[in-house]
């Protein structure tokens, strides 16, 4: 005949009793919630500290809002769509310009920076200070082969260092 089975009767049946963490849930989720904000708000910091390289963009003078890639003005320039002011230097104005030896001055030192970034690849680097101006454009040195191109402009007298001061070109 069929063969009998017991089952023996458990005890306490029931939900399981559930188990206290020891950090309250509350407070991983604000941590959560205030690392994933503060990225948001700052940006990915990968994008700030990887060199942006320029080895296969043409550059020519900006026309318009939807170029990708060209020259501004003599120390600012935009790579992929995104406006970079060249951090480490300072040139004269080509908008607006005080005199006009500013203005003629403004054409050369914007004009030699399109050559400039078109004689080779660069690197359009992020240093550590400020990401980003006033103005929204991201600060950047333009590197070639560990040299600032803002240097070459700067020896060239087309350029200042930057020194936190606007001064005047004219006169």
């Amino acid at each position: 005949m069929g063969e009998v089975f017991r089952f023996k009767r458990q005890q306490n049946v029931g939900p399981r009793p559930r188990r206290r963490l020891s950090v309250p849930w509350h407070a991983v989720a604000g941590v959560a919630c205030g690392a994933l904000i503060g990225a948001w708000i700052a940006g990915p910091i990968t994008d700030q500290l990887r060199p942006i390289v320029g080895a296969r963009a043409v550059f020519s003078l900006c026309a318009g809002a939807g170029q990708k890639n060209c020259v501004i003005d003599g120390d600012t320039i935009r790579q992929d769509g995104l406006t970079i002011r060249i951090e480490d230097i300072d040139t004269p104005e080509t908008y607006k310009p005080k005199c006009a030896s500013e203005a003629a001055r403004g054409r050369r030192a914007t004009d030699r920076l399109v050559e400039l970034l078109n004689a080779g690849p660069f690197e359009v680097v992020y240093t550590g200070g400020r990401d980003r101006d006033r103005y929204g454009r991201k600060l950047r040195t333009v590197m070639r082969d560990g040299r600032s191109l803002g240097d070459a402009l700067v020896a060239e007298g087309l350029a200042r260092p930057w020194d936190g001061a606007r001064r005047s070109w004219c006169g």
